[in-house]
Order: structure tokens, then sequence, then C-alpha cells
């Protein structure tokens, strides 16, 4: 399957990393396609060297403005003209979603597929990697939403918090019916 994996672009300490790591790694020797941002850079260049070295393919979607960044030699590399077009390709190319550690890019990305969850224009299996409760606040803002009736759809409907790599990649393979 191919994974869309939305996370941050930076360089972190061993406590997102290594859950990182664990994740690609099941990735690659899972034969899947990892599709993410294309960046040689931080948490991202951790995970695509992980998919790599495990064996699965990278598909990158870099944007203009930050393509002198990419990464290289990887087996698909589109450049998209702006962050908007980058969501869609990205989105596109995914069979399912992975939400890591991550700023305002991240946060994004992960609340517009959810946007297109809500309203029936996906049914992408999402799952957000809690790492070190880095999602609890979110989590908790998730269900206040859900329980003051601001989602259509019931949470789990939506999205999957998995605290460990090995529960996300079971959720999306039990979720894909690749098992």
């Amino acid at each position: 399957m191919n994974i869309c994996v939305f996370l941050s672009a930076a360089d972190l300490d061993a406590r997102y990393t290594g859950p990182a790591r664990d994740f690609a790694r099941l990735l690659g020797k899972g034969g899947h396609t990892l599709v993410w941002g294309g960046s040689d850079t931080g948490l991202m260049k951790v995970v695509a060297d992980g998919v790599h070295e495990a064996g699965g393919r990278l598909c990158g979607v870099s944007v203009e403005f930050l393509a002198a960044k990419a990464r290289t030699g990887v087996d698909e590399m589109v450049v998209a003209k702006d962050l908007a077009e980058r969501k869609r390709l990205l989105l596109e190319k995914a069979d399912a979603v992975v939400v890591m550690v991550g700023g305002t890019g991240t946060l994004d990305e992960a609340t517009e597929i959810l946007e297109l969850k809500k309203h029936g224009h996906t049914e992408k299996p999402v799952v957000l990697l809690n790492t070190e409760g880095f999602y609890d606040g979110l989590k908790e803002q998730f269900r206040r939403m859900e329980d003051e009736g601001f989602l259509p759809r019931p949470l789990t409907d939506l999205v999957f918090f998995a605290e460990e790599p090995v529960g996300a990649m079971a959720y999306l393979e039990e979720s894909l019916g690749t098992e």
C-alpha cells in the first residue's frame, strides 16, 4: 500500500526519531511505499532512510520553494508548484495517511484529510501516531468537538490514535485488508 506520512522536517531528539524509525522499518518490511513531503532533512529524512533500508519504496512530493532540500535517488519525486497542490498530490497518491509529530504544516495537512473524511470525500484510513503523548491535547479537543456536536461522524470513523508504531501499522493493514 502507499502510505502518506505527514511529519516534521525538523531535527528532533531520540524520543521522536526512534518511534518514527520503527514505523518506517515496519512500512519498508511490509513492502509498502512511503509517500511523503520529499525532504531529506530532519524527521522526514529519518523516516525515508528507515523505509529505504527496510526495502520499501519512496515517493516524494516536494514543492518548488523546498526543492533544494528534496531527497535524491528515490523511486519517484514530484515537485508541486505550491503547498495546496502538494497536499492534493500527497493525498491522491496515498491509500492511507499517518500523521507523526510536526508543527503547523503537519497540523494543516492532518486537519485537511480529516475535513475531507468528515464530509465523505475520502474513506482512507487516518492514523495519528501519538508519540510521547504529542497529540494528547488534540485528541482531547477532537473529543470535545464530538461531544458538543461539531462532528457529523463519530471521531472513531475519522481517525485512529495509535500510541506505538506497531499499533499504527496493524490498524492500517487491517483497514485495507493487507494483513
